[in-house]
């Protein structure tokens, strides 16, 4: 039986804070069990001709200053509503900037103050099975929730202002979304927990059997 297709977009030529080079590298040993990981910063591929092919797409795109084309953000809603798994990392969610894809993600950044050691409090789901609380240095994103999207959170970090939400998930139609915080550099994807936090959620997303 051929193994499963993911897609991992993201930037190689210009990318402001979070190249994917090495984090390709490190995504690719973490899925290689499961799935066939091919890397791309095109983000053509989000068209539904292209997408159609793979199981899982893995968002790790920055799109802070742009924002992909109609045509693309109807080729992955329509890809995720029709039975694909989507795993949005870290700065993935600057996807958001388009309403659409703010409510299928289910929330939008609203920034972060310094990087800065957290430690992460795991809640209980199939993605976090066998993960206990941990400690690791990152970004500590803000998010303003989509009011539309019933989603589950599965990680929480601990601020100023009390727990705030890390890590979530949630069906959108046929397909299943993920939204992982941690990822902020390579060194964020050596981590044995967040290595195990991304195959559980390939795992969940794009409905492979354990």
């Amino acid at each position: 039986m051929d193994k499963r297709k993911c897609l991992l977009l993201g930037d190689y030529t210009h990318p402001r804070f979070h190249p994917l080079q090495g984090v390709d590298l490190q995504i690719g040993e973490i899925l290689g069990e499961l799935l066939t990981v091919q890397c791309s910063e095109n983000k053509k591929l989000l068209l539904s001709e292209h997408l159609s092919g793979y199981d899982l797409c893995i968002a790790y795109n920055e799109l802070w200053n742009e924002t992909v084309s109609p045509q693309q953000t109807a080729g992955l809603l329509s890809y995720v509503s029709g039975g694909g798994g989507l795993i949005v990392l870290h700065n993935g969610i600057s996807l958001a900037k388009r309403y659409e894809l703010a409510q299928l993600i289910g929330g939008k950044f609203t920034g972060h103050p310094p990087y800065t050691p957290l430690k992460f409090n795991v809640l209980e789901h199939d993605i976090t099975e066998g993960l206990a609380d941990f400690e690791l240095d990152e970004e500590p994103y803000r998010f303003e929730f989509d009011p539309f999207t019933e989603k589950t959170v599965l990680l929480e970090y601990e601020s100023e202002e009390g727990r705030l939400p890390a890590a979530w998930c949630h069906s959108y139609g046929q397909g299943r979304v993920v939204y992982l915080m941690p990822g902020h550099h390579e060194p964020s994807f050596r981590h044995p927990a967040v290595r195990q936090l991304i195959l559980q959620a390939a795992t969940w997303a794009a409905r492979i059997p354990r």
